[in-house]
């Protein structure tokens, strides 16, 4: 086989080959765990639903809404009973106020503006420390930390170190902010609500 001459049209010819290779190795690669990615976020979140909201007997239909402040819009899920009647929502709301930045997280809410349950979504947050939000934040045990079954007002939940009555993670106050943050933008957004006035549906 005759060695082929290493000129600059070559290169460009063999430079284009292996770029187009690698890109069609990528988009295969891509098409191949698309579906199993999305699956796995949307079971992801559907155990998150269920974890966060009191006893319910189906959900409603799901709405995107721009909360009162916030760059980006939250996705809430209604709880209904056997009336049909909302009982709480879940809601899916984030802050970009965390350590390492973006914080996304699942919270239920009932009608008296109690907080049912959260699970933390996603975060970059450090390991060991502000990685324990979701069982800091958690513990029963420790009513000063728990957020869990706490009544939410206009003024929102603040860590004590801002004046407020949630103890912040040991060494970690600024996750324990931004995820105040999180569930201060879910019941702004629930309680601006207004009959669903300016949401539109969520298509999962």
């Amino acid at each position: 086989m005759a060695k082929l001459e290493s000129t600059f049209r070559n290169m460009l010819v063999a430079l284009f080959g292996v770029t187009l290779i690698a890109s069609a190795s990528l988009g295969l690669v891509y098409n191949v765990t698309k579906s199993p990615i999305e699956r796995a976020e949307l079971e992801k979140q559907n155990n998150a639903i269920a974890a966060v909201l009191p006893q319910f007997e189906e959900l409603g239909t799901a709405y995107k809404k721009f909360p009162p402040e916030g760059r980006d819009s939250v996705d809430i899920f209604p709880a209904l009973d056997q009336n049909g009647e909302i009982v709480a929502h879940a809601v899916k709301s984030y802050t970009y106020s965390g350590f390492s930045g973006y914080i996304e997280i699942m919270v239920g809410i009932d009608v008296n503006n109690t907080i049912t349950g959260f699970r933390v979504l996603r975060h970059a947050e450090t390991p060991g420390l502000g990685s324990k939000m979701e069982q800091w934040h958690n513990d029963t045990e420790k009513p000063g930390q728990n957020i869990v079954g706490r009544t939410l007002n206009e003024e929102g939940l603040k860590v004590s170190k801002d004046g407020g009555d949630v103890d912040a993670i040991t060494a970690a106050t600024i996750t324990s902010r931004a995820l105040m943050d999180a569930l201060n933008r879910a019941n702004a957004t629930v309680s601006d609500l207004d009959s669903y006035t300016g949401a539109t549906p969520v298509n999962n």
